[in-house]
């Protein structure tokens, strides 16, 4: 018999993706996400397709982290180094705090493939109004990385010694 700290808490993500080129035909990494979440026991609550705007970008997460239905946002796409990746700017006034180690661990990992050019991904993850937030680059195997090898551990519940689904439940419990 499971104890229920043994279940999976199913989480309330939504999934930006930053571009100006993608449509919701041709969205790859956005549906990559939105399939790893389904995968992991959790609901896509939330969808949508911005310009790289800091003003779009700002406009609909700041919906995303008022929304009590909404406990997750995962972003693709803007965080590189070019005049018009912005998710960074649009995004750290937002946060309640910032979860350095995502970003510290993301560009280690990313090292290891492509090398120094990694000193170029803003990738970046913060907490705000008891929404965890996640940046990642738009690429797809950028994408299934980040997702497969942290992002996916941090949204499960039985993931020891810590994860963010327990502080999200408890939050949402609590409000």
């Amino acid at each position: 018999m499971s104890s229920h700290t043994d279940e999976a808490i199913s989480l309330a993500c939504a999934i930006l993706t930053v571009s100006d080129r993608r449509t919701a035909g041709d969205d790859t990494s956005g549906n990559l996400l939105a399939e790893h979440v389904a995968r992991a026991g959790h609901v896509c609550a939330r969808r949508e397709i911005v310009r790289d705007d800091i003003y779009q970008i700002r406009r609909v997460t700041s919906d995303w982290i008022a929304d009590p239905q909404v406990q997750v946002i995962l972003a693709t796409g803007g965080t590189g180094f070019s005049h018009k990746d912005s998710i960074p700017e649009a995004l750290m006034p937002l946060f309640d705090k910032v979860i350095d180690g995502f970003g510290e661990l993301f560009r280690q990992l990313s090292f290891e493939e492509i090398g120094s050019a990694t000193i170029q991904s803003r990738a970046l993850a913060g907490y705000a109004n008891n929404t965890v937030i996640f940046c990642m680059p738009g690429s797809n195997h950028a994408c299934e990385m980040a997702w497969t090898q942290i992002i996916r551990e941090q949204l499960d519940s039985r993931h020891k010694p810590c994860n963010f689904a327990t502080h999200l439940n408890r939050a949402r419990s609590a409000a």
